[in-house]
């Protein structure tokens, strides 16, 4: 097993390459499925195991995927008659794979999947994609643990969201792209990713309006070309730099960060007391000497976003005063503060509010990553900690960052992957 070992004390210093977005990377993978002349070409696509996890799904259901590892370039053949049954053994691993449901219901007539798995983040139903796919005609059977959902000829309608989710977002575009007439989904989500998907879908011959605001119009078309395409970049990945920069009184430059995807976290560290320049190659993040607490309310974009609320629990566990951070999207997502009481954080909570009072310093401890977000935070508070802190169940941490610890050394700060052995008395994290 490994584990990343920190020294904290460094001021992070120098650049850093934000990686291309593994939350838009993910159902444009998927999406590409829908072109069944040509191969797709997808750039800037990251080397995280979910894409890998991804890049297997569509080959079980009979693609041909070829991952260029070193050019971060995906090809994807799907000109083969597609399987209508997304395999078991990947879908289990991975919540994202739910986005096969609407390409497969737009290429096939029909979709079979398993629950599909993930961070162990909260309930997340998807009863919003199986309610927007009844009303674009498609029949819902629930069977033994599987999702079967059958349309052979989808019609375009109204589709009201009761919660603007992300997920059931793209799932409904990429079944209304060549469903018959026009669809609008009302209260839709607006994130960066869902304006990376609809153009990707645009360029590949769809009908996709107003998409990055809150009424999406979707008019069905026949067919759908294979085309190429640059994945737009991280803004989580940026976002978590920047943390980490502001929290060690580093000047850190996050090449290829987007000033206007990043707003509602720039905000939060301008009020905190960090430096935040917009330079032509990304964001430069200088961070003060003494840093100010303030109150975190996690919400759908523009909102604060929820995958960066274990990093700023990190932050402001180490600024003066006391902050409130409300999770209004997941209701589990506090399990890492667990981990971060280890360290002498001053933090409690209840419900999904926390109560996180700043310290002079945390204290290295060995703490077990609990989901994605929570091992990039641990290792963050591990930047600015007395000692050394050991952060295992990195098999978390490799779901979205590629190579985090080599951009931290680059940085300037003491960190390491080691290999250790579990003590049988405790095997941590989840």
């Amino acid at each position: 097993m490994e584990e990343i070992v920190v020294v904290g004390g460094n001021k992070l210093k120098g650049s850093v390459k934000i990686e291309g977005a593994k939350n838009s990377a993910l159902p444009i993978l998927a999406a590409s499925l829908l072109a069944d002349d040509g191969v797709t070409t997808l750039y800037n696509v990251p080397d995280l195991s979910d894409v890998i996890v991804m890049n297997q799904v569509m080959e079980g259901l009979n693609a041909k995927v070829s991952f260029d590892k070193v050019n971060n370039t995906v090809l994807v053949d799907a000109t083969l008659p597609l399987s209508s049954h997304a395999p078991d053994q990947y879908v289990s691993k991975m919540r994202a794979s739910i986005c096969f449901m609407g390409v497969l219901l737009a290429r096939t007539g029909k979709a079979k999947l398993s629950v599909p798995g993930g961070c162990a983040i909260g309930k997340r139903p998807i009863d919003q994609h199986l309610k927007a796919f009844k009303a674009l005609g498609a029949e819902i059977l629930y069977d033994d643990g599987y999702i079967e959902i059958t349309g052979n000829e989808l019609i375009g309608n109204i589709i009201n969201l009761d919660f603007p989710s992300v997920g059931a977002t793209q799932n409904i575009m990429m079944a209304a792209v060549k469903a018959k007439g026009t669809t609008f989904i009302h209260n839709a989500a607006q994130e960066p990713e869902i304006v990376d998907l609809a153009k990707f879908l645009n360029k590949m011959g769809a009908q996709i309006y107003k998409y990055g605001t809150e009424c999406i119009q979707i008019i069905g078309v026949d067919n759908l070309k294979a085309v190429s395409y640059t994945i737009m970049e991280d803004r989580i990945e940026a976002g978590t730099f920047m943390i980490a920069a502001a929290m060690t009184k580093g000047n850190v430059l996050i090449e290829n960060a987007r000033f206007d995807n990043n707003l509602p976290l720039i905000y939060k560290l301008i009020k905190m007391g960090a430096r935040i320049v917009n330079e032509k190659n990304g964001i430069r993040v200088t961070g003060p000497e003494v840093l100010k607490s303030t109150n975190i309310t996690t919400m759908p974009y523009p909102g604060f976003p929820t995958d960066l609320q274990a990093p700023i629990t990190a932050i402001l566990s180490v600024s003066q005063g006391t902050g409130i951070v409300t999770e209004t999207i997941f209701e589990d997502r506090f399990q890492h503060l667990e981990e971060m009481l280890k360290m002498e954080a001053s933090v409690r909570w209840k419900g999904n509010a926390a109560i996180i009072e700043g310290v002079d310093k945390l204290q290295g401890a060995v703490v077990y990553a609990t989901d994605l977000r929570a091992a990039a935070a641990l290792v963050l508070a591990g930047l600015t900690a007395n000692g050394t802190t050991r952060v295992r169940n990195l098999k978390y941490l490799d779901r979205g960052y590629y190579k985090f610890h080599q951009k931290l050394q680059n940085l300037g700060a003491k960190v390491a992957r080691k290999k250790y052995l579990e003590s049988k008395l405790y095997s941590g994290g989840q």
